[in-house]
């Protein structure tokens, strides 16, 4: 259902703590593949760009109408500490009339969100201009709701007849098809950015840094230029973020610094340090106070306190305990070509340069391995482990073989 709705001649200026939202089914009119709220820009979809920024502005419960087929996706759209009620087109009545029994006394109006919509709380980070002044959202007073509820319902002409529709100024703006949500893209990052600089985070350059609306960056911080922080981020207190750093679905400790890297559904403990131009994979969780040098990649490692992973090296199925030394150029061989197998490297191991690691294998507790080194078989704690030929050196070879 996509409502009709007019301008009211009193609008409200500010969202309550409840909102119900419609996610019209217009694939038809759009002729596209989903509803135009989830269709994705800057990496979330529309709908979570919407909730977040209610969510942000003070909103705690929402109703949210759409029908079977859109559902899960639409609710995976939700803040997760929103309190949600989801029902589809041809069952509203009941289910609204106990959400909005259960809205607070002092709540007399309901924000009701129509269709597509861009929501823009910052004022400062709206659009100077805005030629189609259309909207998508309304007030509704809440006792004059459930009173409509209890007699031949329509959403649409209580909306048309009794709804206060929402302007521009409200920070509330329609959106008709893709290309149209296109041009809005940069306002709701700017908006988002500008609501993260609000909260103590500081941002060298509103046109390059890119924040998802499901990311949480913490009071603090510092986004460099060149940032990209999409998927569920939690970034901690006093990290820094850039530049020119990629992250997806992570978490960073406090007080981090995550330099020119990218990385991907992993944990970066506090006071960690990644990069320049690491990559953290998928599984990748990083203890506190780690160091993840220049071109390090790891993927599915655990890594303890303070171990120190400097340059130049690939980490892939390891457990590497606290204290430990990796040396330039290590590598695990984890790969078979049939099954993956796990290196584990237990407390305060050294592992020289240049070190291949053939998994399975275990590197007891203080162990060292020697630089160079082909390892193959397990090395005891405490123990120097050494696998490479012994050094020749031929005399006057040099000089016999001159051209």
């Amino acid at each position: 259902m996509e409502a009709r709705i007019c301008r009211g001649k009193d609008a409200k200026s500010v969202t309550g703590t409840s909102v119900i939202i419609f996610v019209p089914d217009d694939t038809r009119k759009t002729g596209r593949e989903q509803p135009l709220m989830l269709e994705r820009v800057q990496g979330a979809p529309l709908l979570a760009w919407l909730a977040a920024a209610l969510a942000q502005s003070g909103v705690r419960r929402c109703f949210l109408v759409a029908q079977p087929g859109w559902q899960a996706r639409a609710k995976a759209c939700m803040p997760q500490d929103l309190e949600l009620t989801v029902c589809t087109e041809q069952e509203p009545a009941d289910l609204l009339h106990v959400f909005l029994s259960t809205t607070g006394e002092e709540e007399k109006t309901i924000t009701v969100i129509t269709g597509p919509a861009v929501y823009l709380p910052v004022p400062a980070g709206r659009p100077e201009r805005v030629f189609r002044r259309k909207t998508a959202a309304c007030f509704a007073g809440r006792q004059a709701l459930m009173e409509a509820l209890d007699h031949d319902f329509s959403f649409s002409r209580f909306l048309l007849e009794q709804g206060s529709a929402c302007t521009p100024d409200d920070g509330f703006y329609a959106v008709s098809d893709y290309t149209e949500l296109l041009t809005w893209q940069k306002a709701m990052n700017r908006n988002q950015l500008l609501r993260l600089a609000g909260q103590g985070v500081r941002i060298w350059d509103l046109d390059s840094c890119y924040v998802s609306p499901w990311t949480f960056v913490g009071s603090g911080s510092e986004l460099l230029p060149g940032v990209i922080l999409t998927g569920r981020n939690s970034i901690g207190s006093g990290c820094t973020i850039g530049p020119d750093t990629y992250l997806a679905d992570c978490s960073v400790g406090d007080g981090a610094r995550v330099v020119s890297s990218r990385a991907e559904g992993a944990v970066i403990g506090a006071d960690s340090e990644v990069g320049p131009f690491a990559h953290l994979r998928a599984g990748t969780c990083l203890g506190p106070a780690v160091k993840a040098g220049a071109f390090v990649e790891m993927k599915q490692v655990q890594v303890g306190a303070r171990t120190q992973v400097a340059h130049l090296a690939y980490l892939g199925d390891a457990a590497v305990g606290q204290d430990c030394n990796i040396g330039c150029g290590v590598t695990t061989a984890n790969f078979d070509r049939a099954e993956k197998h796990e290196t584990v490297l237990e407390d305060g191991a050294f592992v020289g340069c240049h070190t291949s690691l053939v998994a399975p294998v275990r590197v007891g507790r203080d162990a060292y391995i020697g630089a160079g080194s082909v390892i193959t078989q397990d090395v005891p704690a405490g123990a120097l482990g050494l696998a490479r030929s012994r050094q020749i050196n031929k005399k006057e070879w040099a000089n016999r073989h001159k051209k």
